[in-house]
């Protein structure tokens, strides 16, 4: 049997077994008729840069507005999402890929709604997924996702095969960086694997712990020249700046969400603009409802 079939067999499967936890009712019309979840992957050349934290803050500003959000902690082997959220997985993704656990028996609930698949933290195995692997995620998230409004997911840092896998196979893709030169450094090595491998030439770029906006756009600026010089055809995006603020800091100590612990701190205020922007956007690709897409062109992609 070749992988197609198997897919196919796969998530006719899985589609008489949904989860009903992870399911709101609907009747048939409003089931077909519903939009596709927005998958947006946040990223960053390395480690660092804040990425979890903004995953979380994201995902509680968007909540907080009505959308039906998950995080996929996909930083396989290097867990962090949990930490912040406070929250004490028993099982993470890993039991998943392994065939031990179900995708409805591992999610953990966060503050507002928030849905939260966690990683695991020091199993290497996680870090290069089979392709058995991908196909038995495609399966389990088949079963929900036209249930879901965004999928936010936390890459690992670098240009390993599953964090490009997940940067290509997303909506959007937003790639962090911060004023330092390794961090811009390595921004410019990220989008120059994407492009020279996979033809990507759209690339959204969210500075963090800036000073202020001009250090913020001299980060940009420095990226756009370096693709204008040897990456022909790429276009950066600004997102914006999330300004560095010690309350950041003070909040993961605590556990806790920062825009939620301080709300009119600077931080708050760019992580409500980053939101803004992200949900008045078109979306890069289209898809028929169904979080299964975001998985098939994961499965497809090569490295």
């Amino acid at each position: 049997m070749d992988q197609a079939s198997s897919l196919r067999k796969i998530v006719s499967a899985k589609a008489r077994q949904t989860p009903q936890r992870l399911m709101t009712p609907a009747s048939p019309d409003s089931a077909i008729s519903a939009p596709a979840p927005r998958a947006i992957a946040v990223t960053s050349g390395k480690g660092g840069v804040g990425k979890t934290n903004i995953v979380g803050s994201l995902a509680l500003v968007l909540a907080n507005r009505g959308h039906k959000v998950l995080i996929l902690d996909a930083d396989l082997g290097l867990a962090n999402i949990d930490i912040i959220f406070g929250v004490h997985p028993k099982f993470n993704i890993g039991h998943v890929l392994d065939g031990e656990k179900t995708l409805a028996e591992i999610i953990v609930d966060g503050p507002a709604g928030i849905q939260i698949v966690p990683a695991g933290s020091g199993f290497t195995h996680l870090t290069h997924l089979t392709e058995g692997q991908k196909l038995n995620l495609l399966g389990e998230f088949e079963a929900f996702g036209a249930h879901l409004d965004v999928m936010l997911i936390d890459t690992g840092a670098g240009i390993s095969a599953n964090v490009l896998y997940f940067n290509l196979a997303a909506d959007d893709c937003i790639i962090v960086a911060t004023p330092e030169p390794t961090a811009i450094t390595d921004a410019y090595a990220m989008m120059k694997v994407m492009f020279l491998q996979h033809g990507t030439r759209h690339f959204q770029l969210l500075v963090n712990m800036a000073t202020s906006e001009h250090e913020a756009k001299s980060v940009y600026a420095s990226l756009v020249q370096a693709a204008e010089r040897f990456l022909s055809g790429v276009v950066i995006q600004y997102l914006g700046m999330v300004p560095s603020d010690h309350n950041v800091t003070r909040a993961v100590r605590e556990r806790r969400i920062a825009v939620d612990a301080f709300p009119e701190a600077a931080w708050s205020r760019g992580i409500n603009a980053l939101a803004d922007q992200l949900m008045d956007a078109p979306r890069r690709q289209h898809t028929d409802g169904n979080i299964k897409f975001f998985f098939k062109r994961f499965i497809e992609f090569r490295v």
